[in-house]
């Protein structure tokens, strides 16, 4: 199928060709929905691999902070100095072809609405290459295109550089540079650090004291600590929280670098931002020629807001993958399976469910006509 102008009916679109779109798509298969014909994955990115194509060169697999292998896909032994930018995507692509996955793209979905009034109806999803009206909807969008930078008083008077950790590219832009200041406590702020220590002065600074782990792997039960907050969050219809935020830093290679290369002494955030630097509220200044904020992400479901999801608090209520307003509408990937692991079991818990809304809200086969 090639995406045309005109509208399009299918019964499920899924949105995002990564890791939670990818299984929601192998999911849907397993239960008898023809690709292309009932179903069909849109992707924006001109090539397989999801967020993983737009990771820094300098990201090996040895410093991978963890990784779950798609469904009944094994991920074959890998040199640990490779990029992940390489190795994932080319995973992804051939995931794609081996289960016959094909997606369209690259299409960007512009917004998804009601196509009428009727409360199962079907559902409008307008693409700047055409459109698809469809019963039921796996917005599996992630978050990599929506980088967070908090506001900071003096940031717009800042004259050195500044960049959030999605374009970060490697240590090599920093050298030469007297300090680069780090912002955030999560997995991508610790491998900043571990690299650029190696070429420059750096400092770091949190909201709140980092948690370092003993343990190489979180322990189930802060597993299921951390979902559970994160769940609690999303049925409250509050913005959800990161689950790493909860489980803390385990002794990843990168934390040990960045540990031997002495960047792991934390500073408290900072008060505001002048044009050479940064001042803390007891009046300590630091001179900085360089701000990378690693302070993550926030989810890309921009295109949903003509269905209305959003909860006072700010967020979409979830039941499960299902937005509580709405049994139409899954998001995978959102909330507590914002992680590898979580995105392969949201991916399959929207797929049975929207064939079970599917076939529930199916139309009766029409009587054969009594004949004499």
């Amino acid at each position: 199928m090639s995406v045309e102008t005109a509208t399009t009916e299918v019964e499920v679109v899924v949105i995002g060709a990564g890791q939670a779109g990818l299984s929601a798509a192998h999911h849907l298969r397993r239960r008898g929905l023809r690709l292309l014909d009932d179903f069909v994955v849109l992707d924006a990115d001109s090539a397989p691999g999801g967020a993983w194509q737009h990771r820094p060169p300098s990201l090996t697999m040895a410093m991978v902070h963890g990784f779950h292998e798609l469904p009944d896909a094994p991920l074959p032994p890998l040199a640990p100095q490779l990029p992940a930018r390489d190795v994932l995507p080319g995973y992804f692509a051939a995931y794609e072809r081996d289960h016959e996955l094909p997606v369209l793209r690259p299409v960007t979905v512009t917004s998804v609405r009601p196509e009428s009034a009727a409360p199962r109806g079907r559902l409008l999803v307008e693409a700047d290459r055409g459109s698809f009206a469809a019963r039921a909807l796996i917005n599996a969008t992630g978050t990599w295109t929506r980088p967070f930078v908090p506001r900071y008083p003096g940031a717009e008077r800042f004259r050195g550089r500044m960049l959030h950790s999605s374009a970060y590219r490697g240590p090599e832009e920093f050298e030469g540079m007297g300090t680069v200041l780090v912002v955030g406590g999560g997995a991508s702020a610790v491998q900043i650090l571990a690299e650029t220590a190696a070429v420059a002065r750096t400092l770091w600074v949190t909201r709140r004291p980092p948690v370092f782990r003993d343990d190489p792997f979180v322990p189930q039960e802060l597993g299921r600590a951390a979902v559970a907050r994160v769940e609690e969050r999303v049925r409250a219809g509050l913005p959800p929280g990161s689950v790493v935020s909860v489980t803390g830093l385990p002794p990843s290679p990168a934390l040990l670098l960045a540990r031997e290369r002495g960047a792991l002494q934390r500073l408290p955030m900072f008060e505001r931002i002048t044009e050479t630097g940064v001042v803390w509220a007891d009046g300590h200044a630091e001179r900085v020629d360089a701000i990378v904020w690693a302070t993550g992400f926030r989810a890309a479901v921009g295109h949903l807001a003509p269905l209305g999801l959003r909860e006072p608090g700010g967020g979409i209520r979830m039941d499960g993958t299902q937005a509580a307003r709405d049994p139409r509408i899954h998001l995978v990937g959102y909330g507590p399976s914002a992680s590898t692991i979580g995105a392969n079991r949201a991916g399959r818990a929207a797929a049975v469910a929207v064939d079970r809304y599917l076939k529930s809200t199916a139309a009766p086969p029409a009587l054969a006509s009594i004949q004499d």
